[in-house]
This record gives structure tokens, C-alpha cells and sequence, in this order.
């Protein structure tokens, strides 16, 4: 089995995304899941990645198998659940932003598990990433991310987690506890304003990295949105400004800092060149509606980072 710079591991959901225009009951269908998005961020900017997850078998799983496919990411850790539907979520716009309701119950990715991970898979990568909505969705596929950080650090990967905590899918101490627990394991934390407010009751960078790194985390990467981001890669903590675009739509612009920050980490740049990359690829992000369709090839990233110089 060849090596992976990446492999992510969670549950893809097919997208429903209110279009902008006349008619408010008008639908754009993509396909979403925050480490699928990171897998093909990453994907698209260079790295050679793997996805680990388990779909329906329905026409939204063989969606999903094609879109992987086209954007070259490996199909080994891919499992179809004949038992369970691919999971579905919904993107409404207002006032105050997005906003997002899911039809994910008992979702194939929900029954992820230890017992059915493709360790080979794993095993193979130089870097993994796991997400908190993945520990969230279900006991077994909590139990199944745990599992999968464990064999990692065997096999000398690093960890990538995005706590990506949503209250509505788990009580908070709940969260929180999992949370904390995951950070200890990691070598890289990437939380957002959200995950900072809602677990650790501030949003200010500083008292969110030294948290972070308290919990035991070797690097962390604060998303801050219109903010731009903060690092800390043990050494120094660098404040990375944004880049001024004009934003229709930030879903996903977060997973796509994940996969671009692994991506370049992969290629060889520092940490703080790597942020500064996955900052701009954010930007890219939100400048377009879906999840997937705004994510930028390497072209678009280094004239985002020309316009900025």
C-alpha cells in the first residue's frame, strides 16, 4: 500500500444549499462533512490523501465515490453500509450568516467502530486528521477516532484535530471532556472562534492558545475568521492577518484551512509558512456557495498571496 501525506477520517453528507436569487425554495445539491472537505482541500492543493469512512449504499454514496475519485483521493478505507443511509444537511442563509440542519441520524458514518477500521489504511499515513463532529455523531464512532489516533502515534503520524464542536449534537461537558482529551493527543489543534467560546468560555488568542497547549496539544492554529488566524508552534506565536475578499458563503472555509495547512506541512514549508498559505485558501473558500465547488487549486492560493504582498 502506497503512503498518504493525509488521511482523514469522518462522515461525508450530501449538501443542500439555499441558492441566493428569486425563488428561496431553490436548492443547490453538493456534497459536504468537514473531513471530507479537508480531505479534498488537501487533495486539490497537492497532497496525496486517503479517506476513511462508510457510506449507504444509495445514489449519494456513489456520489460521493465519484467525487473522490475525480479529485484523486483513495477509495481503500471506503466502506459501503447496506443497513444505513449516507447522511444529508441543509445550508440556509440570513442576517446573521449561515446556518445548517442535518438528517444524519443513524447515518452509515455513525457506525463507524473500531472493529471495522481499515488499519492498513491508517497505518499508512504520515498525517491524520479527525474532527470532533465525527467523535460526536455516535459512541461507537468516537471510540473508532480514539482508535484510529491511537495507531497513528504508533506508526509515528502526526495528529490533526479540528474540534469543530456543534451543540446540538452533544451536551457540552460531554464535548468538552472529549474534547480535552483529544487535544492531549495531538500535534496539531485547530480550533475555531466557535470551538474557543463554547469550550473554553473565551475567545481571546491568547487565553485560548495557552488553554490549548495546557491540554497538552504541541501546536495550535486559532481560526479566527474575518480575524484571520493565530499559530503557536511551540516556539513562537505569530498573529496572521486576513485577507480582505468579497464572502458569499464561509461553509467549509475552515476545513479547507485544515486540509491546506496539512497539505503544505506536507510539502515541507514551517508551520507559520503553512498558515499563512491556509489562510489565504480560506478566503478562496468563502467567495463562492457549497462546500467543495469554492475549494482552490494552487494557482488561485498563490494569487491570493501575490495580491496581499
Amino acid at each position: 500500500m502506497q503512503r498518504y501525506d493525509l488521511v482523514a477520517i469522518g462522515e461525508p453528507l450530501i449538501e443542500f444549499n439555499q441558492a441566493r436569487g428569486e425563488d428561496p425554495r431553490a436548492w443547490r445539491q453538493g456534497c459536504g462533512g468537514d473531513t471530507s472537505n479537508v480531505a479534498i482541500a488537501a487533495a486539490r492543493l497537492g497532497a496525496r490523501v486517503a479517506y476513511v469512512t462508510r457510506l449507504g449504499d444509495d445514489a449519494f454514496g456513489r456520489q460521493f465515490r465519484a467525487l473522490w475519485s475525480a479529485e484523486g483521493i483513495a477509495l481503500d478505507g471506503v466502506e459501503t453500509d447496506a443497513e444505513a443511509p449516507t447522511g444529508v444537511y441543509f445550508v440556509t442563509h440570513g442576517p446573521s450568516g449561515h446556518a445548517f440542519a442535518y438528517l444524519r441520524a443513524g447515518s452509515a458514518a455513525s457506525r463507524l467502530a473500531p472493529s471495522n477500521l481499515p488499519l492498513g489504511v491508517i497505518r499508512a499515513a504520515r498525517a491524520l486528521h479527525v474532527s470532533g463532529i465525527s467523535q460526536a455523531i455516535s459512541t461507537s464512532a468516537c471510540d473508532a477516532v480514539f482508535a484510529a489516533i491511537a495507531t497513528a502515534r504508533e506508526c509515528g503520524a502526526r495528529v490533526f484535530y479540528d474540534p469543530n464542536l456543534r451543540p446540538k449534537l452533544w451536551p457540552r461537558e460531554r464535548a468538552r471532556a472529549i474534547a480535552l482529551a483529544t487535544i492531549a493527543l495531538s500535534d496539531w489543534c485547530l480550533p475555531s472562534l466557535e470551538d474557543a467560546e463554547w469550550a473554553f468560555g473565551a475567545g481571546e488568542p491568547d487565553a485560548v492558545i495557552d488553554a490549548c497547549r495546557r491540554a497538552g496539544a504541541r501546536g495550535v492554529v486559532y481560526k479566527r475568521g474575518a480575524d484571520g488566524c493565530v499559530i503557536d508552534d511551540g516556539r513562537t506565536r505569530v498573529a496572521i492577518a486576513a485577507h480582505r475578499v468579497t464572502s458569499v458563503d464561509a461553509t467549509g472555509a475552515g476545513d479547507c484551512f485544515d486540509g491546506a495547512f496539512a497539505a503544505r506541512l506536507a510539502a515541507g514549508d514551517e508551520a507559520v509558512t503553512a498558515a499563512r498559505y491556509a489562510n489565504a485558501a480560506a478566503a478562496i473558500a468563502t467567495t463562492g456557495y457549497g462546500a467543495v465547488d469554492p475549494l482552490p487549486r494552487p494557482r488561485d492560493v498563490e494569487s491570493q498571496l501575490m495580491q496581499a504582498a
